[in-house]
């Protein structure tokens, strides 16, 4: 399949991205409002296919030297289970101002593996918590 990652928040589908966003667990219960909110306050990340439909989702806050945190990563169906999470994730990991960033962090209740493949590591005992660290703290 043919496609391509975008940052232009004029390209997003905002129907399908509140849609697929509020029925996660994470994003149950969110308005439109708030789903408009958090694309406005977001480096956010849309995947198209050849026809420029969106088939993926994904947002970042970040200050581009410390901490970058990554939220809402979903990809719509059909287009589930080909591959396409792990490329737009890693798309977003080999950002320059991701790559230069200390700790990335994102907290998932059931993709653990797929995170892990991308480098990710569990925070502490937490459930949800998941990083990649690149400093070290004596």
């Amino acid at each position: 399949m043919e496609f391509y990652i975008s940052t232009d928040k004029d390209k997003l589908d905002i129907e399908k991205v509140h849609t697929e966003v509020s029925s996660t667990y994470w994003g149950e219960g969110r308005t439109k409002e708030e789903t408009l909110l958090t694309i406005e306050k977001s480096i956010c990340f849309g995947m198209y296919d050849e026809n420029d439909q969106q088939i993926a989702y994904a947002r970042m806050m970040t200050d581009a030297l410390v901490f970058a945190y990554i939220m809402d990563v979903v990809v719509f169906d059909p287009h589930k289970g080909k591959g396409l999470g792990r490329k737009l994730m890693q798309y977003v990991l080999d950002r320059p101002d991701v790559k230069r960033v200390n700790t990335v962090a994102l907290k998932t209740l059931d993709a653990h593996s797929f995170y892990e493949n991308l480098g990710f590591k569990r925070v502490g005992d937490s459930e949800m918590w998941m990083s990649i660290d690149r400093i070290k703290y004596d």
